[in-house]
């Protein structure tokens, strides 16, 4: 039997949960409180790669992996959109300090290429010397054509999407969801999934009496305008990337910073990443600084998502708490969650993954 289900948040989460869903036969309808992939995912980088993926949990590690196996075929089917989301392998060069052995370890375990040279072999204009690591296959994503690629497929998918729509608070019965209330009225279906990412929790509230542990962390990123080509690879040092885009942009970020829902930009943050990105590459000195932007991650522990039935409400979802890897993790969590819902077999480790 077809089931109905409401998916509350339209970032890259909501979206791709919604694509999964449609595409396994759920008559699905998106709700966004705003514009469709308007909040942190829209104000991503989109390297598609943990930083540095060496350093993590192994459960987050294999659903890293098979999330960026995911990503070609899912970006094909993305691209019959007519949206080009610009997936680009444009590779990750490494800058000291990083773990070596443990980098080489996962790079075994991984099966991914990887290797120790000089930094100025694959980045000629960089002012740094020294050994780096060369991660020629890690891909990158232009978040917002994502986003516009996502939307056009749910539609020909039949998904309704809801924008502008808020939720304001839920109808329950018998340990079930019966209804949420919205400022288009009240929504029902079968199943219900919130996608919110760092508004999770004022999502949810206090149903069943259960708390996420999941926060909003600011991020900030400065972008840059010049030459295409000037930038051919994506810089990483202790934190602070550089993301060349195909037109000549860069992207240089970001901070981490727990101001609670505060989306402003500083001043001091704009200057601390200028002054991080000039430290590598002196020449964007001389590169007029064009966007400078922030965005709130939804911070979860050891950063692992959370992708799980609610503990009280037997047909409540959460698929969120992704921190800073939503988009590289969404073709994965979204077969996750649709594997968790539907009852099917799964390739995930999905206990690893539920609400504590």
């Amino acid at each position: 039997m077809t089931q109905s289900v409401l998916i509350i948040g339209g970032g890259v989460i909501g979206c791709a949960s919604a694509l999964a869903l449609a595409q396994a036969g759920c008559r699905v309808t998106l709700v966004e409180r705003g514009a469709l992939g308007g909040e942190s995912s829209w104000a991503g980088a989109g390297l598609l790669s943990a930083l540095l993926p060496w350093d993590y949990r192994p459960e987050l590690v294999r659903l890293l992996d098979r999330s960026r196996a995911l990503y070609p075929a899912w970006i094909e089917r993305l691209g019959e959109s007519g949206i080009d989301p610009e997936y680009r392998a444009s590779g990750l060069l490494v800058l000291l300090p990083y773990d070596l052995s443990a980098a080489l370890q996962w790079a075994r375990a991984s099966a991914e290429p990887l290797e120790e040279l000089p930094a100025q072999r694959i980045e000629p204009s960089l002012v740094v010397e020294g050994a780096a690591l060369w991660l020629p296959r890690v891909a990158q994503v232009r978040n917002p054509r994502l986003l516009q690629a996502l939307r056009s497929a749910l539609v020909q998918q039949g998904v309704r999407l809801l924008e502008n729509t808020a939720v304001s608070g839920w109808r329950t019965e018998g340990g079930r969801i019966t209804g949420a209330e919205t400022t288009q009225g009240v929504l029902e279906a079968e199943q219900y999934v919130v996608a919110t990412g760092a508004l999770s929790c004022p999502t949810l509230g206090t149903l069943g009496g259960a708390q996420l542990p999941i926060k909003p962390m600011r991020g900030q990123i400065v972008l840059y305008k010049t030459t295409p080509g000037r930038l051919r690879h994506m810089l990483y040092r202790d934190g602070f990337y550089l993301i060349p885009r195909d037109d000549g942009h860069i992207l240089a970020g970001s901070t981490l910073e727990d101001v609670g829902f505060d989306k402003q930009v500083t001043a001091e943050a704009k200057t601390g990443l200028m002054q991080s990105a000039i430290d590598l590459l002196p020449w964007l000195q001389e590169v007029p600084v064009v966007g400078h932007w922030a965005g709130l991650r939804p911070a979860s522990p050891d950063n692992l998502p959370i992708i799980s039935r609610h503990p009280e409400l037997e047909n409540l979802f959460v698929n969120s708490g992704h921190y800073r890897y939503g988009v590289t993790l969404a073709p994965a969590s979204a077969q996750a969650l649709a594997d968790l819902m539907l009852g099917r077999s799964s390739e995930f480790d999905l206990p690893a993954f539920r609400w504590p």
